[in-house]
């Protein structure tokens, strides 16, 4: 057995900081994980320690290189849209950690709704508070010489992969990856660059930014010995170790969330309403770009319910349809107003025939995305991955559902393993896969399905 390392991963989640070693095959071992750092919430700002996510960074990374007496290429992946300031003299942050779950941009928000069609056209996204640009226009409006501080230098803000490597290499690389830029609001998808024009849209002098690199073949020399050769987002690094090269798939991901991700790079002139998604640049400068859509907030729609028990058999048992994304619909749609919904009053139903009502409007939802993206590039594959996609009736569901063939994804640690591919230069690894086989008739559930189209679609005129 070929036990070659390739790279060292570390991957900066919201709740867990980890690091692992990738063998030449592609496989993980070693992997240390810590907790991250509280992040402490009040009032829609939710906030961690900085520094104290630097020692834990560092933690993780030395008990990982102690297990080997090699100095690997490093692979960095990063909890996107979370960043800070810090002073540029002494290193210290001028405020916490605000993550990428805070609100305080929602103000921005609503200040800049007519702004929006130019923020979609450039960046690819929606406007909307957890992206780095309408928080960071709040804190300058609060507090003005932060500006002048900004743009003199003397003061530095970045996201947290920029602000861990600017200390690792003695503050001499102030930089961010193509992937993590794109997260912004503030980075043209096309260009790969700072858009002046939406620059100017928040009030963010596009001096101050961290300079745009791209994802994969860095060479950037760190402090402690190791070579960074690969920094991007956790989204991007999951959709590299799940699909990989192969052009012909998309994947499903099915989590606190659900978003469904296809590399295409002519998806901005075809799909209304989805986001684009960079997931890495090359170092030949070649960008990745995805179509996403998105499901909001599915687990907590489940999380009174007793999914587990629900059956493939139970799906398509009733003519009531619905609608599982409590905090309202995501892309194409993003509808505040039509979250949790239902076509008829279900006070008589059991909690197993919510839940399989609750599951039918997930597998709805995703094979509508599926269809639309195959409708512009034929997708052969779909890989199923994150804690929902262990449920069996959803696995089913889909197949049923979808004009595709299913595979669920069997490695674990997605995103760790995606950073440590990229940062050994392994674009394609093996994927361990389970195929999901239609085991029932699916003509009963293909036709509810024909019938929820007709139904979302006259709710939304509405």
């Amino acid at each position: 057995m070929n036990t070659v390392i390739a790279a060292i991963a570390l991957d900066l989640g919201s709740t867990s900081v980890k690091a692992a070693l990738l063998q030449s095959a592609g496989e993980l071992t070693n992997v240390v994980s810590m907790p991250a750092p509280e992040v402490m919430s009040r009032d829609g700002c939710y906030e961690s320690d900085a520094l104290a996510y630097v020692k834990t960074a560092e933690q993780v990374l030395a008990q990982c290189l102690a297990q080997t007496k090699c100095l690997p290429p490093l692979g960095l992946c990063s909890q996107r849209s979370s960043f800070l300031l810090w002073e540029t003299a002494s290193g210290q942050p001028l405020t916490p950690l605000i993550s990428w779950q805070d609100t305080r941009g929602a103000a921005s928000c609503e200040a800049l709704r007519d702004s929006e069609p130019p923020i979609r056209e450039l960046s690819g996204l929606r406007l909307a508070p957890y992206y780095f640009a309408p928080k960071l226009r709040v804190l300058l409006q609060e507090f003005p010489h932060w500006r002048e501080h900004l743009q003199s230098g003397k003061y530095l803000v970045g996201t947290l992969d920029t602000f861990l490597i600017w200390r690792w290499t003695g503050g001499k690389q102030f930089v961010t990856d193509a992937s993590m830029a794109s997260r912004t609001l503030l980075m043209d998808i096309r260009q790969q660059q700072w858009s002046p024009e939406l620059c100017k849209i928040f009030g963010i002098p596009p001096g101050i930014l961290p300079q745009i690199i791209p994802s994969s073949g860095l060479t950037i020399r760190l402090d402690n010995g190791l070579t960074l050769q690969a920094s991007m987002g956790d989204q991007s690094a999951a959709f590299v170790a799940s699909v990989g090269a192969d052009s012909n798939a998309a994947l499903v991901n099915l989590g606190t969330g659900g978003f469904v991700l296809r590399d295409m790079a002519q998806a901005d002139n075809s799909l209304n309403g989805y986001l684009r998604t960079l997931l890495y640049q090359d170092n030949a400068g070649y960008a990745h770009i995805a179509v996403e859509g998105t499901l909001n907030s599915i687990a907590v729609a489940l999380s009174h319910y007793p999914v587990g028990e629900c059956r493939v058999e139970d799906l398509a048992e009733s003519d009531i349809f619905c609608l599982t994304e409590p905090s309202g619909l995501g892309a194409p749609y993003f509808r505040n107003d039509f979250g949790l919904h239902f076509s008829q009053h279900i006070e008589h139903l059991t909690p197993r025939q919510i839940a399989t009502l609750l599951l039918e409007g997930i597998v709805f939802r995703l094979v509508r995305i599926l269809e639309d993206f195959h409708c512009v590039s034929a997708i052969g594959r779909v890989y199923l991955s994150g804690g929902l996609s262990e449920l069996a009736c959803l696995q089913q569901g889909i197949a049923q559902c979808a004009p595709m063939t299913i595979y669920r994804l069997q490695q674990k640690e997605a995103s760790l393993q995606g950073a440590g591919l990229l940062g050994a230069g392994i674009f394609n690894a093996d994927r361990e896969l389970l195929p999901i086989v239609a085991a029932t008739d699916a003509s009963r559930l293909r036709e509810k399905y024909r019938l929820w189209k007709i139904w979302l679609d006259e709710l939304l005129k509405s």
